[in-house]
């Protein structure tokens, strides 16, 4: 995947209602889920250059814009990276913002006890930097009427110009295995298989189960994307952290 920065002028925006210290960078690589390690796990190699990653005490944070890294009618048709919108698509009236984005998660995630449930908003970020909600609309609807807005990957701007995910990333990710992020938990979130090619049949109520990754050889929990809802999560399976925006 080719990472780039875009700069843009922020602009008013109005329309659709969807909401809903100077860090120490260290590389590494971890195995399972638990354990001392300090290091930042290989995994967040993945995210492109434009999101800052660093290790916290015992958090990892990411730093970043936002903007999507590819093609999008909410670009606004100057953009160099704006498409036309595909057949079907019904365009909502606002325009990709740059944002301010920190996402502070663990660095050693646990499963909890029980499953928390998410928030409308961020839940978690993409590689390519861009926010992750969860499977509903403004006031917990569906997104069976909102899903006609999503560009040809998936993603659409809210109110104020944050670009985000309700469902699979096709960016990222068509029907495969690849690493798409992290949940706010600090759990990976991986495309609808399993390294192994195969669709994953033991997801628990959360949307994943613990087995081993690409990215994790010794196993750790992860989420897994669907093509039906809860399309990414149905709640957090360990303790949430924060995001500022």
């Amino acid at each position: 995947m080719k990472a780039y920065r875009a700069v843009l002028t922020f602009v008013a925006l109005f329309g659709l209602q969807c909401d809903d210290s100077n860090p120490t960078s260290s590389t590494g690589s971890t195995g399972s889920t638990g354990g001392t390690s300090t290091s930042l796990p290989s995994a967040f190699n993945h995210f492109v250059d434009a999101v800052t990653v660093s290790v916290q005490g015992t958090n990892i944070v990411l730093e970043a814009e936002g903007i999507p890294n590819h093609t999008s009618p909410y670009w606004g048709s100057s953009h160099a990276l704006y498409e036309a919108p595909h057949s079907g698509m019904v365009v909502n009236p606002n325009n990709i913002a740059s944002q301010n984005l920190t996402f502070t998660i663990p660095l050693q995630p646990e499963v909890a006890p029980t499953i928390s449930a998410t928030s409308l908003g961020p839940v978690g970020i993409a590689v390519n930097g861009v926010v992750l909600y969860n499977q509903y609309a403004a006031g917990n609807a569906p997104l069976t009427s909102e899903i006609l807005s999503f560009d040809r990957r998936n993603g659409h701007p809210q109110n104020f110009g944050q670009y985000h995910y309700h469902i699979e990333p096709l960016f990222i990710t068509e029907n495969g295995s690849e690493l798409v992020g992290f949940l706010l938990d600090g759990f990976p979130v991986y495309g609808q298989k399993d390294q192994n090619g195969t669709l994953p049949t033991d997801l628990d109520t959360a949307h994943g189960h613990t087995g081993v990754t690409h990215d994790y050889p010794d196993g750790t929990y992860h989420y897994h994307i669907t093509t039906d809802a809860p399309y990414i999560s149905d709640g957090y399976r360990g303790s949430p952290g924060t995001v500022t925006q």
